[in-house]
């Protein structure tokens, strides 16, 4: 029974102790509570106080940024006006420079247009020239086709040359010799060396098979031809035209034809060294020229030594007439010189009249001694 008393007794202050923390967890949460109560209240007033600021700057932000957004388009208005401005003054520049290039190139063109006809038609002046030539050209080979052609062109092409060169009365065209031969030309020059004889020469014939001669056998014999003609004009014309006596101790073979002259000189030394011993000298059209130039210096020279004799007359009558001429200037010096003295006492005569003027004109106003002014007047004589 005790026991039991005890358990009791035991089992109601465990149930004290529990009904006390009952209470006190009861009063904590009661009190935990109302500071919750308080803290959210508190927070919520925070809350709604934040969110009343960020209200306030979301709309300072919100006007700020239109403020900005307004800057910003304002700011892209501009630069999009400056730059369409700018894109103007290119477009405008581009514009105007395509415009000009197009001009220029306008111009250009129809200058070169313009010249492009003219070399047309001078092309066609030329074509029409150049058939004209080729003309001439096929009638010029059918005319040195024929020897006697062939001998009248170079005779006149050599009559071309020393026409224009040589004074008429310097040259004799178709003279005839002591022999009966003709000469194609005939230089009269004085002794020495005399008169000298030309004869043109055309070996065309063989000049044109050397140069046709497609092998070597060909070329040999178209060599000794072509040696065999120029060796028998040369033979020619020392015989006929180097006369002891009447002509000069050499004679000149004309080629009217450069080529053949240079192949001649090229190839065929044996052959000039020929006509160098035979005193037969060939000359080309050029050559020619150099020789009838001296020719004419030649005969100018010959002419000045003839008219030395009539130079030296007039040159002692000019110095006679130079000395007449300083003796007439001497003559006029002295005429000079009496004038200059005669002029001189005429001038000291008329100071003495003029004084005594001056001295009578004194003694008329009656400014000085009568006795005295008569003394200064025998002075003065």
């Amino acid at each position: 029974m005790q026991n039991l008393s005890n358990l009791a007794g035991s089992n109601l202050g465990l149930v004290l102790i529990i009904l006390l923390l009952i209470l006190l967890a009861g009063n904590l949460f009661f009190w935990f509570l109302g500071k919750y109560k308080k803290e959210k209240e508190s927070l919520s007033e925070l809350l709604l106080k934040s969110q009343a600021e960020l209200a306030g700057r979301l709309s300072q932000l919100s006007e700020y940024n239109a403020q900005e957004q307004n800057k910003i388009a304002a700011a892209i208005n501009e630069q999009k006006m400056a730059v369409l401005k700018i894109m103007d003054e290119k477009l405008l520049a581009v514009t105007k420079s395509v415009g000009e290039g197009l001009q220029q190139t306008t111009a250009k063109t129809t200058e070169t247009l313009t010249d492009l006809r003219e070399r047309l038609a001078k092309i066609d002046v030329a074509q029409q020239k150049i058939s004209s030539l080729s003309e001439q050209v096929v009638s010029l080979q059918e005319v040195l086709s024929n020897k006697q052609a062939r001998g009248a062109f170079g005779e006149i092409q050599l009559n071309d040359l020393v026409t224009n060169i040589l004074p008429p009365n310097a040259y004799e065209f178709q003279a005839i010799l002591s022999n009966g031969k003709r000469a194609d030309c005939e230089l009269k020059l004085p002794n020495p060396p005399g008169t000298i004889v030309i004869d043109a020469k055309f070996p065309l014939e063989s000049y044109h098979a050397l140069r046709e001669a497609s092998n070597d056998r060909e070329r040999i014999e178209a060599q000794r031809f072509f040696r065999a003609s120029v060796l028998k004009h040369i033979k020619d014309i020392s015989e006929k035209y180097i006369l002891p006596g009447e002509t000069a101790e050499s004679a000149l073979m004309f080629l009217p034809s450069e080529a053949i002259y240079a192949e001649l000189h090229a190839n065929f030394t044996d052959v000039v060294e020929s006509s160098y011993r035979a005193k037969v000298w060939i000359v080309s059209p050029t050559t020619l020229m150099a020789t009838l130039n001296t020719i004419r210096a030649i005969l100018k020279d010959a002419k000045m030594r003839e008219q030395a004799g009539v130079i030296q007359k007039e040159v002692g009558t000019l110095v006679e007439d130079i000395g007449r001429l300083d003796e007439r200037i001497d003559n006029l010096s002295r005429h000079f010189k009496q004038a200059n003295e005669d002029v001189e006492n005429i001038k000291i005569s008329s100071g003495k009249i003029g004084k005594r003027i001056q001295r009578i004109e004194d003694i008329e106003l009656g400014e000085s001694n009568p006795q005295i002014t008569v003394a200064r007047l025998a002075n003065d004589e």
